[in-house]
């Protein structure tokens, strides 16, 4: 009959390289040390973390691994368990150099403006994202209670705001594929913006990242 129970949530995360004038990326570290610092913490009941991988600061030339990234979370591990009854969420975590809070990202415009060139040199101005989306005004919401989660968050604590606005960089270009990817697939998608260690500190930023998977597996 199987188990009793819903199934658990899983949870993969991105961080990405270092780009243009950022040598360090804090979310390079935080994905990197995430696993860890989950299990030394306690995993929470009724979540799965999976892929915690680092993506190339780079729009068109990043898009292969990217969507092999995204594909892989399909796969469901090989087990006779339907994919349906497995909810997955990606979680991808960026830098916003000047922010002093987090941001969580409630959508993706499909617009590449980039203000500087990507690792990869592409410098795209005001081309769509996806071309066959139509108009660069075209936006994508994430299907994730953005509202409520900012709120409990604050409530814990944390400096955290939610934003409109994921910029026309690689962060932006990233999330619009995964949000497509996530409504084409039926699984949810959603962008977070964090400072520099400089203005919130490592330790605080692995709390607050820690604090958003839990809050993600309470959800479901």
């Amino acid at each position: 009959m199987g188990s009793e129970g819903p199934s658990p949530v899983i949870v993969h995360v991105t961080g990405f390289k270092k780009f243009h004038g950022v040598a360090e990326n804090p979310t390079e570290t935080i994905v990197s040390s995430l696993k860890d610092y989950m299990k030394k913490r306690g995993m929470p009941k009724g979540l799965i973390l999976g892929s915690c991988s680092i993506l190339d600061t780079a729009g068109q030339g990043a898009l292969v691994p990217l969507y092999q990234t995204l594909q892989a979370s399909l796969s469901g591990g090989g087990d006779s368990e339907s994919s349906n009854s497995r909810r997955v969420i990606w979680v991808h975590f960026g830098v916003n150099s000047g922010a002093t809070m987090f941001a969580i990202e409630n959508q993706a415009v499909n617009e590449a403006t980039f203000r500087c060139p990507d690792e990869m040199g592409w410098k795209p101005q005001k081309v769509p994202i996806v071309p066959a989306d139509g108009a660069i005004s075209r936006k994508r919401e994430t299907s994730l209670p953005v509202e409520e989660m900012t709120k409990v968050l604050a409530k814990m604590g944390y400096e955290v705001m939610t934003s409109d606005d994921a910029g026309r960089f690689v962060c932006n270009y990233v999330y619009y594929h995964s949000l497509r990817f996530a409504e084409q697939n039926g699984i949810r998608s959603l962008f977070v913006h964090v400072p520099l260690f400089l203005t919130i500190d490592e330790e605080t930023q692995m709390q607050f990242a820690a604090s958003l998977l839990e809050l993600l597996a309470s959800l479901y």
